[in-house]
């Protein structure tokens, strides 16, 4: 669940500031041809989200808020600027393909929008004469029963405007909720020590083998991000492993190695679950704007052979680039359970909330829902007390929120749909646009949030799925392409907030974390592809 880790300079910070207005501006001074007012709207939000979400001159949660109240304003039909508005509509006097229309109607270099049930299509003006009365225009897509507006710019062309409570209510989108709860049940793990004590009794079966136990809490790593928060895991995680690197010497690399298992793992980890990082809750809530869902089993299933292999191969990796000098490592055995009634209540509610989400084919109960028990049960009981919920990661709850208003002005303004015409996809092939996406993914969440990456990626990948007819099994692995290729992000300190954590020890340099942020990376998209080819097409038919 990550956050961003962009640190930006004030000299950063004030350009952002300054360019974002001016990315805000553009579309009010330029005209896209073909593209309809409301879109034009929606790409000043775009841009100005965009640049404030790489530069930060706000905090990016508070960019998030901006998102929502700029499309309150701006695209409902509630907002000052679509309030009482409607098309300029354009009768003809005569049928086709020959069309007659008042002479005021159309200037010579004017294109007209038709309307055939409820989809616009564009028509370029082919004037026969003109007289001083009418216009005659030939055409071929226009029919008796189609309605004509004079032009693009026309504030509702091409646009239904809204309601204010359907952006704003991307708040309380069920995903929201199903992240809530995980925070919820990672926030009493960590009050009542449950993290550690369960991480000390997984480790004991992995021994005094150095190789064994960077394995040990690689894989325990790797679970907990897949349930709390890659951050709050990492964090936690490098208390553990601090006595172990006290038993190396100063020039033994299993300290770097060591130290880089824990962002990795949980990098990696949050992967394996719907609720394990917010990119994960960006391509399911894309995916569910298009009737499409994937349940919380079918994502692990999905998941879980990528995260099981990159995990293997990164143990590999670490144990070959960075080899050890220390023979054995001695593992604290100080494992002590909270044993209070409230506790225990924890233990209880931990482990039904799991239970269910990981059985949601069984008993058709959806994660969103399930996720309402651990919030209601650590409530009513008091495992959470005030103090308690109010240190919940909110930010990062808005920070969704306003990546989903986003792509939902995308789709219903067009722009998204905009953007990927302006590509010949058709000569594009399926497998290629995957790779694509993978490496773009990959690219920009080493240098911006993950979430903000797959916020901009999510509603392209859409819309070049509606335009290219594909199916739904296509769609839904374009969409973990994204969600997948953007938590591999390992490349730099500023890439994830785990990579940061490492860094902070000294134990790790820039060049060394590059060097396995690359390889890993790289070895990822390879991995995800093949699985896209031969085994998520089996899972999802």
């Amino acid at each position: 669940m990550d956050k961003s880790m962009l640190k930006s300079t004030p000299k950063l910070r004030v350009a952002g500031a300054v360019i974002g207005i001016i990315g805000f501006l553009i579309p009010f001074v330029v005209t896209l041809p073909g593209l309809t007012f409301a879109g034009h709207l929606a790409l000043s939000i775009f841009l100005l989200a965009a640049v404030y979400w790489m530069t930060e001159p706000i905090p990016i949660y508070a960019t998030s808020l901006l998102v929502i109240l700029l499309g309150v304003l701006m695209l409902s039909g509630q907002g000052p600027v679509f309030q009482n508005e409607n098309a300029q509509f354009v009768d003809s006097i005569s049928d086709g393909p020959e069309f007659e229309l008042p002479a005021s109607a159309v200037s010579p270099h004017d294109q007209l929008f038709i309307l055939q049930g409820t989809k616009w299509l564009k028509m370029d003006v082919n004037v026969i004469r003109r007289t001083s009365d009418s216009v005659i225009i030939r055409t071929l897509d226009l029919k008796q029963d189609a309605r004509i507006a004079k032009s693009y710019r026309d504030k509702s062309t091409g646009y239904t405007p809204g309601k204010a409570a359907d952006y704003m209510a991307t708040l309380d989108n069920p995903i929201i909720i199903l992240f809530l709860g995980g925070f919820m049940l990672a926030e009493a793990a960590v009050k009542y020590n449950f993290d550690k004590n369960l991480t000390r009794y997984l480790l004991t079966p992995f021994g005094s083998s150095p190789s064994l136990v960077m394995l040990g809490l690689m894989l325990i790593t790797a679970v907990l991000s897949a349930f709390m928060s890659n951050t709050a895991t990492t964090a936690m995680m490098m208390t553990v492993i601090l006595p172990l690197l006290a038993q190396c010497s100063k020039t033994d690399r299993y300290r770097t190695a060591l130290a880089l298992s824990i962002p990795i793992a949980a990098n990696i980890g949050g992967i394996a679950t719907p609720i394990g990082t917010p990119p994960n809750a960006i391509v399911l809530a894309n995916l569910q704007t298009q009737g499409l869902t994937i349940s919380f089993p079918d994502w692990m299933l999905l998941a879980i052979p990528f995260v099981i292999s990159l995990l293997l191969f990164s143990w590999l990796l670490l144990s070959k680039i960075f080899p050890f000098e220390i023979a054995q490592v001695q593992v604290s055995s100080n494992i002590g359970f909270n044993k209070t009634p409230k506790a225990i209540t924890f233990y209880v509610l931990f482990a039904v909330t799991i239970i269910l989400w990981v059985t949601e084919s069984i008993h058709g109960v959806s994660s969103n829902i399930v996720a309402l028990i651990p919030m209601t049960g650590l409530a009513l009981s008091n495992v959470l007390e005030v103090d308690d919920i109010r240190k919940l990661p909110w930010e990062v709850l808005w920070l969704v929120a306003g990546g989903l208003a986003l792509g939902v002005y995308l789709d219903q303004t067009g722009l998204a749909d905009y953007m990927v015409r302006s590509i010949d996809w058709g000569s594009v092939g399926g497998f290629t646009i995957l790779a694509l996406f993978a490496v773009v993914a990959w690219l920009l969440s080493n240098f911006l949030s993950n979430t903000v990456a797959a916020t901009l990626l999510m509603p392209l990948a859409v819309s070049i799925g509606m335009l290219q007819g594909s199916g739904e099994v296509e769609l839904m692995e374009l969409a973990l392409i994204i969600g997948v290729g953007t938590s591999l992000a390992m490349l730099l300190p500023i890439s994830t907030p785990p990579n940061a954590i490492a860094m902070a020890t000294g134990m790790v340099k820039t060049g060394e974390m590059v060097k396995s942020g690359v390889i890993i990376g790289v070895v990822g998209i390879l991995l995800m592809l093949a699985l896209a080819v031969v085994y998520w097409p089996i899972i999802l038919n």
